[in-house]
């Protein structure tokens, strides 16, 4: 008898952590657990409520819902067991509840929101409140709020549920979230309270720099909720926002901003202000403004993710102490202690300490101040309306010495289920993947966004656009980014085509068509599917696929190349000047026209998977017109690039725009050149970083993709693990060899460059899609000279994947865990053909030559630059010797060389007196001698 399988529902819809769900027929995951190989699923069977339907066939995630629509406020127990095709069948499931999550929009057109009556102070704080009777027992109560800022809501005295910063940031003038939360076992027989804590939060933030920073949306924040009660007995009541509530601004919180911080006066408390009976007279009635219809939440809200100690404290020599919790994150610091009544404490907060103080530059307009007055005795605090981006906070106010023990950083994120893991030989590959998963989490804070420290935190869509694989890897995001995805449409529609920089757009900047910033319309939603299989994602956004690419067809016109206008380039690329980031090698329009094609190839491939035959067509004869385009445009019959850039070469071989493999195989061979005449640092800004090592990996460049990954002077992937990075930075260089910052005052927690940790997954450790939603897994492992193994942990729609490689001489053995229900294509490291297999573990041993040992070279001045380079003993060694005669030339040495094959050291710095010549050629053979 075959073993029985285990089956277990694992997601509905999007939603991972409710059984709230946001549409009436939600699409169902589920995964099966056997020790069986090459188990396929042949039927499944959902139960609902005893209605049982039957599907045949092995389809097993995101399953369109195969019962009658859930009504508003309907709640249903599902399960489900399947059979395999070996003739097994498991038992049923656990129940999963399943509730609608949404009311019908009609029913929030009488509810109105509600806020404070007449405001001091542009986003003051409020509080609102109101009271209702409870008649019988409640059978199920269900709280749904929405508002315009940041809210949290208490029925009885008790806080409804664990989210903060809710309902988060949208496109708010077009689209609010609704949160549905569960508050029967708060609601008790007679009367009963609801309050309301609401504040600015985004929605009236000054956005802008300096004296043009002012509220885009509206200079009040305002609440909207319905409580819906159905008792045992079939009656159904509803309590809403109305002229019926009653609000007050002289509560505890003082002032809160996104970017302020927060000030609160627990002198102000009012204990049981949320609990019924409870009105002093101080009360005013609220201000009742207009309906608002929002859409229910398809992503997991923001909640506190991790908790971290202080890791050390000093004194600095302004007095204060300043706390380092050893984590760069996006959050708060709780304080856990007694203090006397009056006594205030200032927090504020920083990425990096400098000459021994709180280095706020980076912060830029951003206070990021959070103040406390205690009211005597012991409490918790923690500011719930904002949250910054730091690893440093300073304390002031504190009577006596500062106990670390009573401050915790509480890092906030968006609640996304962690997914993806890398481990490998090289502790500072490691650490650099840590960094990013830490930049990741910092950064969806509701949506993504490019920074959490500064007066921005805005949702560029370039840095999305090439980080979303990324994120796939690590993160559950499908509904989040969907849902991003859905304000991308709506700020497209309000703009004719383009896509703003930022969504949402607070900008109040002229925008144009860019590339691989409004690319953003065409890659994230394609990234979701080729990740998660999600066929929903592109038929929601198909109107902006094509609208995107439709407006970029019109601007190429007939020659097919995307000339002229605004381009961000290859921002941020290491040779731009400081203050001109788009002045990249990269040629702008060659970047441009790549991009192009590559989301006219998108739209392409997304229009056969929907079935729109002709559009299929149309988009591909575009894309294929492109590329023909972009050959004759750009490419020399030898392969080589007219822009002889990093970031051209790395975009034409990775989008598949070489016209044929000779010539792509010449690139390759151009890139790594390239790579090493600059010392194997990086030569890449935002939008040829992702690609760089996969296509010196596909060509064959292995040892110089070893070398870039690897190296670690400035600027590479590593230099700041080197300098103590805990997160990715915004600039290569944002911290300088010395420890000083650099000037640009940018950011230490951004995750673009981080978007390299994608191919460490697919290409280092040989874990990738192939086919969408990992129905079939890619099995492709490029075991790089240099590290001995690599292992890369995903938990599929079909359960958990693991494919790693280890090293024992020539001999690399490749091992896997393929998923029940999927299978996989093997392209083992050796270069026999590929093959396919079915689920289980596997193991395979080959044979991968290792590059033949260079031996140890005879180093002078009559080295060459190429000799020098390609031996990194040799390279450290010539590098200690000129930094101890002559500094200046190291320096050079370090950053500015042209590493040629042809060039002597001697020629090189011929300018050097003779003196110093023979001292550093006397060096050399010394050291040469003892190699």
């Amino acid at each position: 008898m075959a073993p029985v399988p285990l089956v277990a529902i694992t997601k509905l819809e999007h939603r991972t952590d409710s059984p709230f769900v946001p549409v009436a027929a939600p699409r169902v995951t589920w995964v099966t657990e056997t020790v069986t190989r090459d188990w396929r699923q042949a039927w499944v069977e959902l139960e609902a409520d005893g209605r049982v339907v039957r599907l045949e066939g092995d389809a097993s995630a995101l399953v369109p819902w195969p019962f009658p629509p859930l009504a508003a406020g309907e709640e249903r127990t599902l399960r489900v067991r399947v059979g395999g095709t070996d003739g097994s069948t498991s038992d049923w499931s656990a129940p999963r509840a399943v509730a609608a999550g949404f009311l019908p929009p009609e029913s929030w057109a009488s509810v109105p929101l509600v806020g404070l009556p007449a405001p001091e102070r542009i986003g003051q704080p409020a509080l609102l409140r109101t009271e209702f009777d409870v008649h019988g027992r409640v059978l199920r109560a269900v709280l749904h709020a929405t508002a315009h800022g940041v809210s949290q809501v208490e029925v009885n005295g008790a806080g409804v549920d664990d989210a903060t910063l809710a309902p988060g940031w949208t496109s708010y003038q077009w689209r609010v979230i609704e949160d549905a939360t569960d508050v029967t076992a708060l609601l008790r027989p007679g009367r009963n309270a609801i309050g309301v804590e609401l504040a600015a939060g985004w929605y009236s933030e000054a956005y802008g720099f300096g004296a043009d920073a002012r509220p885009f949306y509206g200079e009040q924040p305002s609440a909207a909720l319905q409580l819906v009660i159905r008792y045992a007995d079939g009656r159904s009541e509803t309590v809403t926002t109305g002229p019926g509530w009653r609000a007050m601004a002289d509560g505890p919180v003082r002032a809160a901003g996104i970017y302020s911080g927060q000030h609160e006066d627990a002198r102000r408390a009012m204990p049981g202000w949320s609990s019924p009976g409870f009105d002093d007279g101080s009360w005013a009635p609220v201000v009742v403004g207009d309906p608002v219809v929002p859409v229910p939440r398809s992503a997991p809200p923001v909640r506190t993710v991790a908790e971290l100690p202080v890791a050390a404290a000093v004194v600095a020599p302004s007095g204060a102490t300043i706390l380092d919790f050893g984590q760069n994150l996006a959050g708060r610091v709780r304080i856990s202690a007694s203090l006397p009544a009056g006594t205030t404490i200032t927090l504020r907060h920083a990425e990096i300490v400098h000459d021994g103080e709180l280095d706020r530059a980076s912060q830029r307009g951003a206070a990021a101040t959070d103040v406390y007055t205690a009211d005597g005795g012991s409490f918790v605090w923690e500011p719930r309306f904002t949250f910054h981006g730091f690893r440093y906070a300073s304390v002031e106010g504190w009577p006596g010495d500062v106990p670390a023990e009573a401050f915790t950083a509480v890092a906030v994120s968006s609640d996304l289920e962690p997914i993806g893991g890398l481990r490998t030989s090289h502790p500072l590959v490691d650490r650099l993947h840590e960094a990013i998963v830490w930049s990741t989490r910092s950064n969806f804070v509701s949506l993504p966004t490019d920074c959490p420290q500064r007066d921005e935190r805005l949702g560029w869509t370039g840095d999305i656009s090439m980080f979303a694989p990324t994120a796939t890897a690590l993160f559950d995001v499908d509904g989040f980014l969907a849902s991003w995805l859905a304000d991308v449409a709506i700020e497209q529609r309000a703009i004719g085509g383009t896509v703003p920089f930022l969504v949402p757009d607070v900008s109040r900047m002229a925008v144009s068509p860019t590339a691989a910033w409004g690319d953003a319309a065409t890659i994230v939603p394609w990234t979701l599917y080729e990740r998660y299989g999600d066929v929903g994602v592109l038929d929601a956004q198909y109107a902006s696929m094509t609208s995107w690419v439709d407006l970029l067809e019109r601007l190429a016109g007939e020659n097919r190349l995307w000339e002229g206008g605004f381009q961000f380039a290859d921002w941020l690329d290491p040779t731009a000047p400081a203050d001109a980031p788009t002045d990249a090698k990269a040629d702008k329009e060659l970047v441009a026209t790549a991009f192009l094609f590559r989301s006219a190839d998108i739209v392409a491939r997304a229009a056969a998977v929907l079935g729109r035959d002709e559009d299929a067509a149309r988009y591909r004869r575009l894309a294929e017109e492109v590329r023909a385009a972009f050959g004759r445009e750009y490419v020399s019959p030898s392969g080589r690039l007219v822009s002889d850039a990093q970031t051209a070469y790395a975009l034409a071989i990775v989008f598949g725009l070489a016209p044929d493999e000779e010539r792509r195989l010449a690139m390759g061979r151009r890139l790594a050149k390239l790579v090493r005449v600059n010392g194997y640092r990086i030569g890449t800004g935002f939008v040829g970083t992702p690609f760089v090592l996969e296509a010196l990996a596909v060509t064959g460049q292995w040892a110089a993709a070893t070398r870039l990954l690897t190296a670690t002077e400035c600027p590479s992937w590593l230099y700041p693990i080197t300098m103590g990075a805990t997160t990715t930075w915004e600039a290569w260089d944002a911290l300088r060899p010395d420890g000083s910052p650099s000037p640009a005052s940018t950011s230490f927690n951004h995750y673009a460059f981080g978007a390299v940790a994608d191919w460490l997954h697919r290409g280092l450790a040989g874990l990738g899609p192939g086919e969408p939603g990992y129905r079939v897994l890619s099995i492709a492992p490029v075991p790089l000279p240099g590290f001995d193994h690599a292992e890369a942990r995903l938990r599929t729609p079909y359960g958990p994947a693991v494919v790693g490689w280890r090293r024992n001489g020539e001999r690399v053995r490749v091992s896997a865990v393929v998923p029940p229900n999927s299978c996989a294509h093997v392209r083992l490291p050796d270069g026999s053909p590929g093959f396919e297999v079915g689920s289980g573990e596997h193991e395979w041993t080959v044979t991968v030559p290792l590059p033949a040992p260079r031996p140890p070279m005879a180093l002078s001045l009559r080295s060459t630059l190429g000799d020098i380079i390609e031996d990194e003993a040799a390279y450290a060694t010539v590098l200690e010797v000129f930094e101890r005669h002559a500094p200046h030339a190291a320096e050079r040495l370090r950053t500015r060389t042209h590493w040629d094959d042809a060039v002597p050291l001697a020629v090189e710095f011929f300018i050097l007196p003779a003196a110093v010549q023979r001292a550093i050629d006397d060096d050399l053979a010394a050291a040469s001698a003892v190699r």
